[in-house]
């Protein structure tokens, strides 16, 4: 199951969106893989590796990086990877669709500003 997903700019980790699972009860468990992501954000750098799985107690982080923006998925350790990874390209597919439709085509996301 997915529990978190964010998105930000790897050039300073500003997150750009965040989506987070609305159970009363798991969202107070997961404010602290909320800090854990907005901490790994501003690790980010362009040498960081673009596609990558870490580990976090039961749960797994799993992020892909492009064009300068960095998507975030919190899953349950035993999620297929597969699966978290596809859904991390549709989502960069949609967010970049978005993008270029707000913002045109001469505007790539680590130049944007919110």
């Amino acid at each position: 199951m997915l529990l978190l997903t964010m998105i930000a700019r790897v050039a300073d980790g500003l997150p750009l969106a965040a989506s987070i699972q609305e159970d009363e009860q798991a969202f107070r468990d997961l404010q602290k893989y909320q800090s854990q992501a907005k901490q790994l954000f501003r690790k980010l750098n362009e040498q960081s590796p673009t596609r990558c799985t870490l580990e976090a107690d039961t749960m797994s982080f799993h992020y892909i990086i492009e064009q300068g923006v960095c998507y975030l998925v919190l899953s349950e350790a035993n999620f297929p990877k597969k699966l978290a990874f596809a859904f991390l390209e549709d989502l960069h597919s949609e967010f970049d669709e978005h993008r270029l439709f707000y913002f045109g085509y001469f505007s790539p996301p680590s130049v944007l500003h919110f």
